[in-house]
């Protein structure tokens, strides 16, 4: 089970396109990179996150109460403000909160890494990280219900993706974003970030055109 997919579903290559429009981006690539690398980074600070049982059951308290995966029923509604977005509950929408919950004070360092991984400026990366944040959330509760997912079921979701998206070779930032989670946003990765560069283009998210 790997939270990845469900998420590639959701992010086709249409709502990357408005993505794009919305933060004032030029390049739906990097919008796409940024993506991918914006995911891999919350779904490994959730995963580190949830390695001990305080964390995973606050994780679980907050989907339980917040997180339903309705946000989910029309992503594309979600960014341009129709359908039923305004009826969402406030949390399940509060893009800043829960980045605040999952990284803390490493959210500068990570918008910082992702920017220079994807070529979008900080700016733009940190208003598409506070957009995407509810989708991963969403996706989660999503999972939890369906499967049925207990506390530590959870827990393992996130680990087993973050182990399989380390050994994937269509996604080459996941092993630098665990270096990085590791180092608690202090050690230095620039070396990392320079070689992988713009090897995310055309990678985890913006393969299909639909």
């Amino acid at each position: 089970m790997d939270i990845m997919n469900l998420l590639q579903g959701q992010l086709s290559q249409g709502v990357l396109d408005q993505l794009t429009q919305q933060i004032g981006a030029s390049d739906s690539k990097q919008t796409a990179a940024a993506t991918a690398g914006i995911m891999n980074t919350l779904v490994g600070a959730l995963a580190k996150n949830a390695s001990n049982p305080e964390g995973a059951q606050s994780l679980s308290n907050a989907l339980d109460r917040d997180h339903d995966g309705s946000v989910l029923d029309n992503v594309m509604d979600m960014f341009t403000g129709g359908g039923q977005v305004a009826q969402q509950n406030n949390r399940a929408m509060n893009g800043s909160g829960i980045l605040n919950h999952i990284l803390g004070d490493r959210q500068g360092g990570a918008i910082d890494m992702i920017s220079k991984i994807s070529g979008l400026d900080s700016g733009k990366t940190g208003n598409l990280m506070t957009m995407l944040a509810p989708i991963l959330m969403g996706a989660l509760g999503k999972q939890k219900r369906q499967q049925g997912l207990d506390v530590g079921g959870l827990a393992n979701l996130l680990t087993g993706t973050v182990t399989q998206q380390n050994q994937s070779p269509q996604n080459p930032t996941m092993s630098l974003v665990t270096k990085f989670l590791d180092a608690d946003g202090d050690g230095s990765i620039t070396d990392d970030v320079a070689s992988i560069g713009m090897k995310l283009l055309g990678g985890l998210f913006g393969r299909k055109r639909r």
